[in-house]
């Protein structure tokens, strides 16, 4: 049998599970949203978007969730923090060179083929 001790310690193991889990959602949530505003300013497909944003946060030492916020904040503040727009277009220059090469790649691959 559980005692009243290890109930309310369960029930506290479990309500800061929901609020972790909350807590992710949202993030996941903003995380989507930046994703929609870089591909729409990179003019990027969605996985570029979220490379984009990974480059941004490890290239400016900014949390992710922190890069995702500033993104989705853009258009409404009309102000990015400067790190953020330096470390943003190199980011989407880096993908485009990247998809770049890799269609170049393919090209020789069918020419060889």
């Amino acid at each position: 049998m559980i005692g009243p001790e290890e109930r309310t310690d369960q029930l506290k193991a479990l309500q800061e599970e929901v609020e972790q889990l909350r807590h992710a959602l949202g993030s996941h949530a903003l995380v989507d949203q930046a994703i929609g505003v870089v591909i729409t300013v990179g003019g990027l497909r969605p996985e570029q978007g979220w490379d984009v944003l990974r480059h941004i946060s490890q290239h400016s030492n900014i949390k992710l969730r922190e890069v995702a916020r500033c993104l989705v904040e853009w258009p409404t503040r009309r102000r990015l923090p400067e790190v953020i727009r330096r470390a943003l277009s190199a980011a989407v220059e880096e993908v485009r060179g990247r998809a770049k090469a890799a269609e170049r790649e393919d090209e020789r691959e069918v020419r060889s083929g």
